[in-house]
């Protein structure tokens, strides 16, 4: 049995450290400070990550991507363009990275500072392949499944209240394309700013809730543009008759009501009500 010895206080044994713990966000040194990013670098950067994919294979993915896009920021290492640290790092991000081709910018910002900053190779090694898995699911969710089918709507919208055919093509490109621009264009300069501290900008409200309204708004639009564009399609009258517009008021009132009903009656029920007052509205017409 272990004594004290008078005069002596007891040293607590340190707790061995698991060697697979990722550190914390401020852990370990904060490297040289970086000047913010010049807007030539940050317009270099953002232009290249418009040909982010024209690289992809199946291999590593959008790896030689990412390395192509931080590359500007590099040539800011010690040594300059073709420096040690700067081929260590162009071939550290020309390594697998897998993620949605719009938000990967929040990545190229992060990991470009954090190779300016001079971080551990292996930290930012590890920051790396944890940024995959949230710039896809939440890309997807917001671009894919929130944002281009609002975009296409809403040129069905164009379509339906009478634009010619090239007005409502040149319409859905530049609604469409000005919102992947402003996403690439703010995860640049969030990467930047954060650093290996992205993940407080993974937090933004437009990516946590801006899937849920873009579909709630897409959802009017549709109620909106369907009853129109059909309307328009089968030869109908003025668009801004009182019948296409009541139908278009309505639809989007007839939408909700079916969502309430949602479990409380079965569809075939329903589906028979509507076609029997189409027939009705036909016969008395």
């Amino acid at each position: 049995m272990d004594e004290q010895l008078p005069g002596r206080e007891a040293t607590p044994t340190p707790r061995p450290t698991s060697p697979h713990a990722l550190p914390a966000a401020g852990a370990g040194s904060p490297g040289p400070s970086v000047p913010p990013l010049d807007r030539a670098t940050h317009w270099n950067m953002l232009m290249r990550c418009l040909a982010i994919q024209g690289s992809w294979n199946y291999e590593i993915l959008l790896g030689n991507g990412i390395g192509f896009c931080v590359e500007p920021a590099l040539r800011r290492l010690p040594g300059g363009k073709g420096g040690p640290a700067y081929r260590a790092a162009l071939a550290r991000q020309c390594t697998y990275f897998n993620a949605h081709p719009y938000l990967a910018s929040l990545a190229i910002g992060a990991l470009a500072r954090a190779e300016t900053d001079q971080a551990p190779p292996e930290r930012i090694e590890r920051f790396r392949k944890a940024l995959c898995g949230p710039l896809g699911s939440v890309g997807d969710r917001l671009v894919w499944a929130a944002w281009l089918p609002a975009c296409s709507l809403a040129a069905l919208l164009f379509f339906g209240l009478g634009a010619s055919p090239l007005a409502v093509v040149v319409g859905f490109l530049l609604l469409y394309n000005a919102g992947h621009l402003m996403l690439r264009n703010w995860g640049l300069r969030a990467g930047w700013r954060d650093g290996l501290r992205v993940a407080s900008a993974m937090g933004a409200p437009v990516l946590q809730h801006g899937p849920r309204y873009i579909g709630r708004a897409a959802a009017v639009m549709g109620g909106l543009a369907l009853p129109l564009a059909v309307h328009r399609a089968i030869g109908g009258g003025p668009v801004f008759a009182p019948v296409p517009l009541a139908v278009a008021a309505l639809t989007p009132l007839l939408a909700v009501f079916l969502v309430r009903l949602h479990g409380r009656i079965e569809g075939w029920r329903i589906v028979f009500v509507i076609l029997s007052a189409l027939v009705l509205y036909s016969v008395v017409r």
